[in-house]
This record gives structure tokens, C-alpha cells and sequence, in this order.
């Protein structure tokens, strides 16, 4: 079953995902980014690119050529066959598929409209049997 993480509170909730990103990566481990939002998907990209000038974030549009060999992917959808270790959602409704997948990371900022979103993806989540573990990053 996969195990859901939510990271809730965020003030900046793309540069939370963002450092969420650079912390799989320094463990070596492989990510999909999922961003349906082409704007979101856009901004991690670009984020990636310049957050920190000392170091490097390998990744890629899940459809680029290079997708096979670079651990962070960021994708607009979810290709029917996509599983793995590690999906990070930044969407607002639960992603078809992610069960496929032995984590799930969730992001939520401190707007009304994406905590209400993130409360209800709870219930489906649980409803799921997922087990959902909390973290608060409004303190950071």
C-alpha cells in the first residue's frame, strides 16, 4: 500500500517542492514530479534550474529523450505504465495511478482553496487504506 506524505503549510509551496526535490536527490533517489498544471510544471523546472547556483538537480520533462536516464522527471500526466519509488503530487485531485507507486508526497501552501482540496485528498486517500503521515512546514 502506498504511504502518503503530506507537507502542509508550505508559504511558498513551489520552493517547498522544490527543496523536497533537492532532498531526494541528495539521497540519490528517483522522483516523479507530477505537475498537471502546465504553469506548476513550468515553474519546477525553471526553480530547478536556478535555486542553488553550487549545485545541480539532474532532471527533465518526463517525455524528453533523456527521461530514461535522469532521476527527477516532471510530468503533466501520468503515462498509464509510470510507477516507481517516489510520485510528489502538485495537482489538486488525487493522481490516477499512484498507487503504482510505494510513496506519494504531497504539497500544500496556506490558500484556502489548495488546503480544502489537500483535506478532501485525505479522506480519499484514508478511505484507500493509505496510511498518511504529517508534516508541518508553515514554521520554516
Amino acid at each position: 500500500m502506498t504511504q502518503v506524505f503530506f507537507y502542509h503549510g508550505a508559504s511558498d509551496r513551489i520552493a517547498a517542492a522544490c527543496a523536497l526535490i533537492g532532498g531526494a536527490w541528495a539521497k540519490r533517489k528517483p522522483l516523479l514530479v507530477y505537475a498537471p498544471d502546465k504553469p506548476v510544471a513550468e515553474s519546477i523546472d525553471r526553480l530547478l534550474w536556478t535555486r542553488d547556483q553550487l549545485s545541480f538537480i539532474p532532471h527533465c520533462r518526463a517525455d524528453s529523450p533523456l527521461a530514461a536516464e535522469t532521476p527527477i522527471l516532471i510530468a503533466e500526466r501520468l503515462a498509464a505504465d509510470a510507477g516507481g519509488e517516489r510520485l510528489m503530487n502538485l495537482g489538486n485531485a488525487i493522481p490516477q495511478g499512484f498507487e503504482r507507486f510505494a510513496s506519494l508526497i504531497e504539497v500544500v501552501g496556506q490558500a484556502d482553496d489548495e488546503r480544502q482540496a489537500a483535506r478532501e485528498r485525505v479522506h480519499q486517500y484514508k478511505s484507500l487504506g493509505c496510511e498518511v503521515r504529517y508534516f508541518d512546514l508553515s514554521d520554516r
